[in-house]
């Protein structure tokens, strides 16, 4: 079984290319924002755009050297630090809690620029979860390739809900795991704080779960209809 079929010959140099030219056109509502209106309120929009591209490279990296041959346990630092930047991208959803009518700049314009961020990150996102999907499906099987994205998700939703409400960030955990770890013992310990997170927690994972299941089968129509095409030139 291969990994997954490609569509086209550039499908990558598409998919990159358009992800830049999105990412691009938010940096350029930004600067909009700030030029036009005075407002550089929301300039925390474009690192946590940049930090939403971080997974996206490294499941291209994992993807690409486990195509070439390399053993998935010589992989597993690189996906780990896939994991632990992933939930940035859907993370950047949550950004609409900044929407102010107080701001110099008029309301609808800051909905379009919070959106343009949130389904850029989102994409970002799921095109590096399908890429690792295809990795895990290729190597455990169907079933249990799965398996690995709802858990997957799952840790997504609780590192999104860390992030916005305890304020947590990727670097933390890297440059300071013993304090965050302190700060999550407190945390579960507190039964109220903790059954709020949970809630939180399986809500995102349900709504990012049927989210991914629809660009996963959007995915497979597309390859389908290829698919059919070139039997019918056969």
């Amino acid at each position: 079984m291969g990994l997954r079929t490609r569509r086209f010959a550039n499908e990558r140099l598409v998919v990159l290319v358009a992800l830049g030219v999105a990412s691009a056109l938010c940096i350029g509502l930004e600067l909009v924002r700030e030029r036009h209106f005075g407002a550089s309120g929301f300039r925390f929009l474009v690192w946590n755009l940049i930090l939403a591209w971080i997974p996206m490279l490294l499941a291209l990296v994992v993807y690409d050297r486990y195509r070439r041959g390399t053993a998935l346990t010589r992989l597993a630092p690189l996906a780990g630090l896939w994991l632990l930047f992933l939930p940035n991208a859907p993370y950047i959803v949550t950004d609409f809690v900044h929407l102010s009518a107080t701001t110099p700049a008029p309301l609808w314009f800051d909905g379009v620029e919070v959106s343009a961020y949130a389904w850029t990150g989102m994409l970002l996102g799921f095109v590096s979860l399908y890429l690792m999907h295809a990795v895990a499906r290729h190597r455990f099987g169907g079933p249990a390739g799965w398996l690995s994205v709802f858990a997957v998700l799952a840790l997504v939703s609780a590192g999104v809900y860390l992030g916005r409400v305890k304020r947590w960030n990727s670097w933390d955990l890297l440059t300071q795991p013993g304090t965050m770890l302190a700060q999550l013992h407190t945390h579960l310990a507190d039964s109220a704080s903790l059954g709020r997170a949970v809630g939180a927690t399986l809500a995102m994972t349900v709504l990012l779960t049927l989210a991914y299941l629809v660009f996963y089968v959007l995915m497979g129509a597309r390859l389908e209809a290829v698919s059919a095409r070139r039997a019918a030139r056969d």
